[in-house]
């Protein structure tokens, strides 16, 4: 295994794993960032371009492990039997945050990779106040493309069919008037799988005037770490600004 790079450490939250980095100064408005991880649990750990952006903004992250699940509100056998990993990260990891960083929203912001970086749009249209500052790399938004293509995919122990997931994907969550103040999105023009799914999200987001900002002519590794270390400046400097933003925003 690569060794870390950075101040890591590996924890517990209501028993799962968690992976925490601690920049050597810590930004001075209690910012912190949660990163969602992508299908096969790929780790920042040993990414020095993530890793350079977390110690230039001064951001702690906090990396919860959910296993294949999709970040969804379903339950995950292969994660927990008794409570989904949209749960975990509202009644665990933000609570744990709070606790141990003492920020709130809107100090957080959320972000993630692939499989995470849907989960990561899919919760901040769902919970908007509670993450208003979302950056997803390379989502694989129409997921249940997945179980089209593979009758064994473990999306079928949460749902019955790909119709039905596909109702659940970020895209159908949008609402027209409350939606995250900040969101960025990003996927190479030569990922053949999920690049698609991304142009019908900014689509849907432009005919509903949902301001956001997406990328997606750039290429540069298709799907994988490749494209999102290229992609690492730009999406930790948009989420410290935005929380910025946040943070002068008169309510």
């Amino acid at each position: 295994m690569t060794a870390d790079i950075g101040n890591w450490s590996e924890t517990t939250i209501a028993g799962h794993p968690c992976y925490l980095f601690e920049p050597e100064n810590r930004n001075p408005h209690g910012y912190v960032g949660i990163y969602l991880h992508g299908v096969h649990l790929g780790r920042l750990q040993d990414k020095s371009e993530f890793v350079a952006q977390f110690e230039k903004y001064g951001l702690p992250v906090v990396a919860p492990v959910t296993q294949r699940s999709w970040w969804t509100d379903r339950i995950c056998p292969e994660f927990d039997p008794q409570i989904s990993a949209q749960q975990h990260l509202l009644e665990n990891v933000l609570p744990f945050i709070a606790e141990k960083f003492d920020a709130q929203p809107p100090q957080i912001g959320l972000f993630g990779t692939s499989m995470g970086g849907q989960g990561a749009l899919r919760l901040a249209y769902k919970f908007p106040d509670k993450f208003p500052v979302v950056a997803a790399i390379s989502p694989a938004i129409d997921y249940q493309e997945r179980m089209r293509r593979d009758s064994d995919d473990p999306l079928w122990e949460q749902y019955d069919r790909p119709e039905e997931a596909r109702q659940d994907s970020a895209t159908l969550h949008i609402h027209p008037l409350n939606w995250p103040r900040n969101q960025f999105f990003c996927c190479c023009g030569d990922d053949a799988d999920w690049w698609e799914s991304s142009e019908r999200l900014r689509m849907k987001l432009y005919s509903l005037g949902v301001p956001h900002t997406c990328e997606l002519e750039l290429c540069g590794g298709g799907h994988g770490f490749t494209y999102y270390g290229m992609m690492a400046p730009r999406v930790m400097q948009f989420i410290y600004e935005s929380l910025d933003k946040e943070r002068r925003r008169v309510v």
